[in-house]
Formats: C-alpha cells, sequence, structure tokens
C-alpha cells in the first residue's frame, strides 16, 4: 500500500487528484500508476486504469492483487472482473464509496483498510478542489 500511497502524492504534486495504484503478481509489483484525468487532460486515466496499462501484457492476472489508495469506480472495477484480478486492497472508501460489491459479486477479494491518511488525503483534495473532484466522479 505503501507504493499507492507513493503513486497518490505523485499525482498530487503534479496538480492532479491524489489516487495511486500498484499491481503486484507472485509478491512483485509489476504495475505503478496514478490518477492523470489534469494532468494527460484524458477522462478514463484513472490511477487503475493508469497501473495497468504501464503492467503491460502479464499473461494471466489470476493470483494478482491490484492495490489503491481509494475503493475502485464502475470503470476500474469492470477492469479489475475483466482480468480476473483475484484481489483488491484499498486505502479508504470513505471519501467515495466506489464499485466493492460490483466486484465481489464477480468473485474478487475486496479488502478495505481504512487507512487515515489515505482519508485525510483524498478529503484535503475534496475540500480545496470539490468542482475538480464532481468531474472526476461524474457528478457535475
Amino acid at each position: 500500500m505503501q507504493a499507492a500511497i507513493k503513486q497518490a502524492k505523485k499525482s498530487r504534486k503534479e496538480g492532479g487528484i491524489p489516487i495511486g495504484s500498484v499491481l503486484v503478481k507472485d509478491g512483485t509489483i509489476v504495475g505503478y500508476g496514478h490518477n492523470q484525468r489534469v494532468q494527460q487532460n484524458n477522462p478514463i486515466l484513472h490511477a487503475e486504469i493508469d497501473c495497468l496499462q504501464n503492467a503491460g501484457r502479464v499473461g494471466n492476472y489470476a493470483g494478482t492483487t491490484l492495490y489503491s489508495t481509494l475503493m475502485p469506480c464502475y470503470l476500474c472495477a469492470g477492469a479489475v472482473v475483466q482480468f480476473k484480478i483475484a484481489r483488491v486492497v484499498v486505502g479508504e472508501s470513505k471519501t467515495f464509496t466506489g464499485a466493492p460489491e460490483f466486484m465481489e459479486s464477480h468473485g474478487v477479494e475486496v479488502i478495505d483498510l481504512d487507512l487515515p491518511e489515505c482519508k485525510d488525503m483524498m478529503q484535503a483534495f475534496i475540500d480545496e478542489h470539490p468542482k475538480l473532484w464532481n468531474e472526476d466522479i461524474g457528478e457535475l
């Protein structure tokens, strides 16, 4: 999770939304990513999508774990289900509830660590940039 938090901080430093993600296969991080919607002017470049893109073709995703600082939305949860990622570990789901039930209904193990560091980071961003956050989650 610390690697995902580092990615979230990187995004924030770049002027983006502070969400980070890493993909782990066989105990090794094979992909890093952070939300780049703002930086790349790309509405679907969420942290998890960036992470999967950066991981490249890893073959079989069975047994992989996706770490994300925030509960994945339906877009990212769809990618998790599509590639049969076994487990998703999230930093928090208080600032955004995301799609845990959707992933679980498709056999994905979802673990919410409820980390104050992740909640505080997201809440500070939401408080400072409510319009940008609402754009990110489709609430404008």
